[in-house]
């Protein structure tokens, strides 16, 4: 399904756009997207067409007009830029006040593509727009280069991952500084440099001295495909997010770093970016981390000595819990079912090998039928001292709590199927049928005691009914909590547990330890040294950074264990405690360790002495203006979040969020659906240069939409977008009046429409409506060439104004025709520099608004009046309306509403 169709409006159109600024604006932009779609220059209707929206005169008759030539436009302004450095951000003495634009920098696979098309230039747009509002702004760009897909196509090719990773990114730098976003390229950086991962190195080596980089024991998730483990947020629906595959679960040691130390921060924090970041990610980091608050609670299991812990939110029926489960796959299950009889002990090994072909989410599916083995044990209720039997199964996981959970049947619907599955006791111990707010109602009863109740309450026995019991209502069967609503017997609960000192307050995550070990070569090596006597040895500073080895004689087809395993002469090493023969880690870091603080690289980019520069980051952090695909909602954002938290602990930091502002872009379609090379819908970024150029592709994605919209390529025109362009750069090449000219002087119709631009352009660009202030160039663009063509002429002081006003604006998203414009007006200072121009109050007043007069409900006359006319005078002149006269007939008024200026309502009866 295409996100965006073409406008409904009629392609002739012929309607004035008026009304109040925003409802132009939004009659603008759907009239003019409808016009574009039509913009084929095969199509002889056109050029009469567009005369609506952008002008009522033919260029090609303007004299001294000249060609607009796109290609001659780029060779000629981008050697001028890098030339000057435009873009170079904290220049020693620059007083200005400073902004920090970021775009979520691309991996250098292949060319760039449209998405990033799409990215860069809304990007883009954002920073110009600053340096115009008079900041210093640092707008950065480099390359996210470890990781799998350049190994990956090294492998195929036979080819070393640097020379396929270097390559790439000249031919996206090529591409970029065509396409010229303002980048500062001197901060520029790689992230498989040695100069950059020496500070990925630094920084484990800093979390690791505090104890949040750790090692240890585990199933993890394995690629088997790519023959890498996964971190939880790499998988989704129990699939390698890069390749597909099916994860499976694997025993290793491996790296963690210990983000759910920060859990609670991290979902509190969010408050600070509400309305600032898109609501859908906020949502889907607190979904993520999956926080919930309960109890833990302490069971004794028989012929055992330390008590298990269980965690529940809902700790308030555990009179309900009839037997407990753990998960099979557990240390405990194992345990408890090694002192079982040889029978179980046989069918437990048997189901434990059944379980492990299972994905988590194969295990935790509702319809899945219950399976488990009874492990001969029993725990102790802590409330009620009953005996629960103890099982193993699979929908409990092992990292989920404690790996272990007391089973209320009656009320939860995964326990209540396993209880049918296996004949277990039901118990129900909160009656639904039970208000919850107010007085406890008396129950009516028949002559024999017995309750009545209505004949539509839902039956209590889910035992029967295969269904349990999940609404609100009051406890019952559950002794001491007995009438008690849900969250008052949570909160006595665990006051009784706590006093038999049998569980606590607690709470629950679903987030779990970030694990950052790789079996690749092409990543940033992990800097510890393992030797048989001191264990753990980190490589001393000084000695950073661990480079790489060469690949060349290294088999680096996965294998299930790195590559770098075999690099003797790499591998193996003195340890740097005692002197003796060690080994490096073979292992490599996940590359989202390298996205999770290059912001803050970017403050001292050729800095060799620190990663940063802590006094700089005061000055530009945290990011201003973030940019990027929601694709990174989670994986990214929550571990650069985290990273930025630890570096405030540590004192490197002043603040704990890193992205202030979040703009996530929509995807770039063909024909409804994801561009690919397979489904032959592939719109290539280079082809689309060559054929339009960089300023109509730009204009066109900032055109087709709100940034945050999907963007079908079928439905838009960069071939009306670069006609526009050429009609916009005529306009300042046929200017005659002198810069110096008094703009007041000028035609005043005309300095409105400018004006009006001047100030709604800025609430508009910080709102990401880049496509309203595309229109509104349009419109006025269209006002200029009527005011050149039918009067006063291209002399007017007005005119001049309003081209170069349009060649400020139109350098947010046309730099290379804005610069020429700017050229033609007569100025050699670069308009990418130019202040934003004030907006004239006195023209922002309106000096005639349009009264619509309705009959009956109906549109009958429109009124051009004085915003300041008298409720009386408006009545006097819609009453007078010929349109209005007719409209009313025979029939008498009943009544008259006027809200002036803008509105009469005349109601009649027969």
């Amino acid at each position: 399904m295409r996100s965006r169709r073409r406008a409904s409006r009629p392609a002739h159109c012929s309607k004035p756009c008026s009304g109040d600024d925003q409802r132009r604006s939004n009659r603008l932009v759907g009239c003019a997207r409808a016009l574009f779609a039509r913009a084929d220059s095969a199509n002889p209707s056109f050029e009469p067409i567009v005369s609506h929206v952008a002008t009522e005169h033919d260029p090609a008759q303007t004299a001294d007009a000249g060609t607009y030539d796109f290609a001659a436009l780029e060779a000629k302004w981008l050697p001028v830029w890098e030339e000057q450095e435009l873009f170079r951000s904290g220049r020693p003495g620059d007083t200005r006040p400073r902004k920090y634009v970021l775009d979520m920098f691309p991996y250098p696979s292949g060319d760039l593509h449209m998405g990033h098309a799409e990215a860069f230039g809304f990007g883009d747009v954002s920073a110009r727009y600053w340096r115009h509002q008079g900041f210093d702004v640092l707008h950065p760009i480099g390359w996210d280069s470890f990781g799998l897909p350049a190994e990956n196509a090294a492998i195929k090719r036979g080819a070393d991952p640097r020379e396929w990773t270097y390559t790439n990114i000249a031919q996206q730098k090529a591409s970029f500084r065509r396409y010229a976003p303002s980048f500062d390229w001197s901060r520029e950086l790689h992230t498989s440099d040695p100069e950059y991962y020496r500070w990925n190195q630094w920084l484990f080596l800093k979390l690791y001295e505090q104890g949040i980089a750790y090692r240890k024991d585990g199933k993890v998730n394995w690629c088997p495909v790519d023959q890498t483990v996964l971190a939880n947020e790499q998988v989704i629906d129990g699939h390698c997010e890069r390749c597909g595959a099916v994860v499976v679960k694997k025993d290793l040691t491996q790296w963690y770093f210990r983000v759910t130390d920060y859990a609670d921060r991290l979902v509190d924090d969010l408050n600070q970016l509400e309305g600032a970041w898109p609501q859908k990610v906020l949502s889907m980091q607190r979904n993520w981390i999956g926080r919930s608050s309960g109890a833990d609670v302490d069971f004794e299991i028989e012929g055992r000595d330390e008590r298990v812990t269980v965690f529940t939110t809902r700790p308030d029926t555990l009179y309900g819990a009839t037997f407990m489960v753990v998960a099979v796959d557990s240390p405990l299950a194992a345990e408890l079912a090694g002192g079982a009889s040889d029978e179980v002990q046989r069918r437990f090994a048997d189901y434990l090998a059944e379980v492990g072909a299972e994905t988590d989410i194969e295990r935790l599916a509702t319809d899945k039928p219950k399976t488990g083995v009874f492990l001969e044990r029993y725990a102790i209720n802590p409330l009620n001292g009953e005996r629960l039997p103890i099982w193993a199964s699979d929908y409990v996981l092992a990292d989920y709590g404690h790996g272990a959970i007391m089973a209320v049947p009656a009320h939860d619907q995964r326990d209540l199927d396993f209880a049918r599955a296996f004949g277990l006791p039901v118990r129900v111990v909160v009656d639904v049928n039970q208000p919850v707010t107010g007085v406890i109602p008396v129950i009516p009863t028949d002559d024999e005691g017995n309750p009545v109740l209505p004949d539509d309450l839902p039956p209590l026995d889910p035992a029967s009914t295969g269904t349990a019991l999940t609404g609100e209502g009051r406890l019952i069967n559950s002794g001491p909590l007995d009438g008690l609503s849900k969250s008052r017997a949570i909160h006595r609960a665990i006051e009784v547990l706590a006093e038999r000192g049998t569980g606590r307050a607690a709470k629950n995550y679903r987030l779990r330890d970030w694990l950052i070990s790789r079996q690749r070569f092409w990543g940033t090596p992990i800097p510890i040294i393992h030797c048989p006597d001191c264990g753990e040895v980190p490589v001393p500073e000084a000695d950073l950074p661990v480079r790489l080895p060469e690949a060349k004689g290294l088999d680096l087809a996965p294998k299930g264990s790195s590559p770098l395993g075999a690099a003797e002469d790499w591998v193996n090493v003195s340890c740097p405690t005692c002197g003796g023969a060690a080994k490096r880690d073979s292992d490599t870091m996940d590359t989202f360790v390298d996205s999770s603080w290059y912001y803050l690289r970017y403050l001292n980019a050729n800095d060799e002495t620190r990663a940063f520069d802590p006094v700089e980051a005061e000055k530009w952090a945290p990011v201003d203006q973030y940019v990027g695909g929601v694709e990174h909602a989670i994986l990214h954002l929550l571990y650069s979040r985290f990273v930025t938290k630890v570096l405030f602990d540590l004192g490197y930091l002043s603040f704990t969020e890193p992205f202030t502002s979040l703009l996530n872009q929509g995807m770039v379609l063909m024909d409804g659906s994801k561009m690919s090379k397979s489904k032959g819908n592939l719109v290539e970024f280079a082809a689309e240069l060559n054929q339009h150029g960089t300023d109509a592709l730009r204009v066109t994605l900032a055109f087709a939409g709100p940034p945050e919209d999907d963007i079908d390529w079928a439905d838009v025109s960069p071939v009306g977008s670069a006609k526009f362009l050429a009609r916009a750069w005529r306009i300042a090449g046929e200017v005659t009046s002198s810069p110096q000219v008094e703009w007041k002087t000028g035609d005043r119709a005309l300095r409105r429409v400018t004006h009006r631009l001047l100030a709604d352009a800025p609430g508009l660009i910080e709102s990401f409506k880049f496509n309203v202030v595309v229109a509104r160039l349009m419109e006025l663009v269209n006002a200029t060439r009527k005011t050149i063509d039918q009067g006063p002429g291209a002399g007017d002081a007005a005119v001049r104004e309003a081209a170069e006003v349009t060649a400020m604006v139109l350098d947010l998203f046309a730099p290379y025709t804005a610069a020429d414009m700017w050229q033609r007006l007569g100025y050699d200072t670069p308009v990418a520099l130019v202040p934003w121009r004030k907006a004239d109050s006195a023209l922002l007043v309106a000096e005639q608004v349009t009264a619509i007069v309705q009959v009956d409900g109906k549109v009958r006359d429109r009124l051009e009046v004085s915003p300041k006319i008298s409720t009386d005078e408006l009545e006097s002149l819609a009453r007078g309306s010929a349109a209005v006269a007719r409209a009313v007939g025979e029939r008498e008024i009943a009544n008259v509403i006027v809200r002036a200026p803008k509105l009469v309502n005349i109601a009649t009866r027969r």
